[in-house]
Formats: C-alpha cells, structure tokens, sequence
C-alpha cells in the first residue's frame, strides 16, 4: 500500500528557513573576511620608485600658479575690485582649481597658508605653501611670488 505524502508541518518549515537564514550568514561572513583578505594583501605591494607624478605636478604647479593667479587678479581688478580683495580672490580661485583638477588626476594638491600683502601701490605679494600628495609619496614646497598690477 502507498501512503499518502503528507504536508510538511509548520516545524519543518521554521527549521527549513532556520537553516537558509544561517547558509546566508556564513556567506555573507566569507565574503567579508575575502574583502579584507584583499585590502591587506595590498598593503604589502610594492610602490612604483619609477613613479614621477607628485614631482612632475608639482613643477607644473610652481609653474602656472604664478600667471594664472597675474590674470586673474587684473580680471577682479578690472571688474572694479580694489587690487588686495581681487588678489585674494584670485589666489583662492586658482587653489580651488587645482584642487579639483588634483582629484581628476588622482592627484590632492592644496596651496595652505595663502597669505596676500599690497606691498606698494602697484605691487601685490603672494605667498603660501604647495603640498602635492598620491597616495604613496607626498611634497610640499614654500610658493612665493609677485604680481605687478594697474
């Protein structure tokens, strides 16, 4: 004689979705130490020597800074500002610049300590420090200079 199958009890199915509930745990938990197995087998990796970025942003950094900051200044100046408030707004615009163009390179760059002096009537001076940072090697470098206006 066959017997019927009977449905599974109310039990059965606690149990049954107990034991789901504790597959996907342990998943979740091996996914998580395979996550940081990864992210510590990185920090053992060598760093590129060969690797020039900070240094070849930093001279093109030293380099442009001065001039863009020149033209900006004569803009502000221009536009009616008094030459010490449109030097610093100058100044400030081309940090925020570069700052936002370090982070499409994967590059931070940071001009700190930005000091702007009306040292004559026709004569601004700039100062402040440049850091350059990617992640495996960082500079900073004294940026000084000044800006002759109308």
């Amino acid at each position: 004689m066959m017997q019927p199958i009977s449905s599974p009890s109310n039990e059965d199915r606690d149990a049954g979705q107990m034991l789901l509930a504790t597959g996907v745990v342990l998943l979740m938990s091996l996914l998580s130490m395979a996550i940081f197995g990864v992210k510590v087998a990185g920090l053992t990796m060598p760093h590129d020597t060969a690797s020039d970025g900070v240094l070849v942003t930093s001279q093109e950094v030293v380099d442009a800074v001065p001039e863009l900051t020149e033209v900006r200044t004569q803009l502000w100046i221009n536009g009616g500002l008094e030459p010490l408030q449109a030097g610093e707004i100058a100044f400030q615009s081309v940090h925020d610049d570069m700052l936002h163009h370090g982070e499409l390179r994967g590059i931070e760059i940071k001009l700190i300590d930005i000091q702007v002096n009306e040292t004559s009537s026709t004569l601004l001076h700039f100062s402040g420090e440049l850091g350059i940072s990617d992640g495996s090697a960082m500079l900073t470098i004294p940026i000084s200079f000044d800006v002759e206006h109308a």
